[in-house]
């Protein structure tokens, strides 16, 4: 397998700055993208990926999904979650029995890709990355976080130890078995992030000024993730112990202050969402993020307000039957101090 060359499907913010990095790294990777556009800017002027440093520019084989290599080994998948269905149909019968498909993606997707491969071929995955497609061909690297790796099967394995260090000019990602404590963690800050999307402003101000919002979104996604017995992973600057059910007061106030001061920090001020939402005028991956999150918690007899409210109004941005507004956010916190 290591004669094959990764094949990231989804050559966009996530795709494209992974790709990137095991360019520079000397690992063999090819690129397969939906966007003709996209696919002409990167066969014309490289992938060009936008650091504080400088501009990374990679010259990779890029294909659109009609001339496409007929076989696959190795593929990170780092389409929108919506899409991870018909991309996986579309990869199943071109990836070789010895192949895998590493979920590069937000939510929890292993499930719908392993139904078209199987459970072994499917590597989970966890990738808390900064970072935008500005335009076809050119990425703004935001800032690295984690990443986790492990397989969907359980354990870990030496192909996932290969994908890690494969992937060290990026950074060093953790193998683990509990890649499913990082993405529910995710899911909790996702949530958060999110809710900054409903208003035109920095991701920082908005998680200062509406704690009760994202206290109350963050806890409902973890008192689902506690019913499905997932043991939560701190990443980055983020502990979600700090914003479980009953938390110590004092200690989330300290967790925001830090995840407030952290995210000040970083190039990407918006949200991946946002930027859907008022520059590209498309639908957002969240609804597929969370709808999942609201049916388990109904299997076990949790009611999640905030969270289905926040998809509610997420829908009605993307179809502009709402406009962006804080007042948004002010009424899930009365939603969240009401409860």
């Amino acid at each position: 397998m290591q004669d094959s060359p990764y094949t990231v499907v989804g050559a966009g913010a996530i795709g494209g700055t992974l790709a990137a990095h095991l360019d520079a790294q000397g690992v063999p990777v090819q690129l397969v993208d939906a966007d003709e556009a996209h696919v002409a800017a990167i066969r014309r002027n490289g992938l060009q990926i936008l650091t504080p440093s400088g501009t990374l520019v990679s010259r990779l084989p890029v294909f659109g999904l009609d001339d496409a290599p007929e076989q696959l080994g190795r593929v990170l998948l780092a389409v929108k979650a919506q899409a991870t269905d018909s991309a996986a149909a579309w990869i199943a019968p071109r990836l070789r029995k010895d192949g895998y498909v590493a979920s590069m993606q937000n939510g929890l997707n292993e499930a719908t890709i392993a139904a078209h491969i199987g459970a072994h071929r499917t590597v989970i995955a966890f990738v808390d990355l900064f970072a935008d497609a500005l335009e076809p061909g050119v990425i703004k690297d935001g800032g690295s976080g984690a990443m986790a790796l492990g397989e969907y099967a359980g354990g870990t394995s030496d192909r996932v130890r290969q994908l890690a260090r494969d992937l060290r000019h990026w950074g060093t990602p953790t193998v683990t078995d509990n890649v499913a404590g990082f993405l529910w963690s995710k899911l909790g800050f996702g949530a958060m992030l999110t809710a900054t999307a409903l208003a035109d402003a920095n991701m920082s101000e908005l998680i200062d000024r509406h704690r009760p919002a994202m206290n109350g979104l963050a806890a409902e996604v973890f008192d689902v993730a506690a019913a499905e017995g997932i043991r939560l992973e701190g990443f980055d600057a983020f502990d979600p112990q700090s914003y479980m059910r009953g938390a110590d007061p004092e200690r989330n106030a300290a967790a925001t202050d830090d995840l407030i001061k952290w995210l000040s920090t970083q190039t990407k001020t918006r949200s991946g969402i946002w930027r859907d939402i008022a520059v590209r005028n498309r639908p957002t991956e969240v609804p597929t993020q969370y709808e999942p999150v609201i049916e388990a918690g109904a299997r076990h007899g949790l009611r999640l307000p905030l969270v289905e409210e926040l998809v509610a109004v997420i829908r009605q941005l993307e179809t502009g039957t709402k406009s962006m507004d804080e007042e948004h956010l002010t009424a899930l916190d009365r939603k969240a101090t009401s409860r």
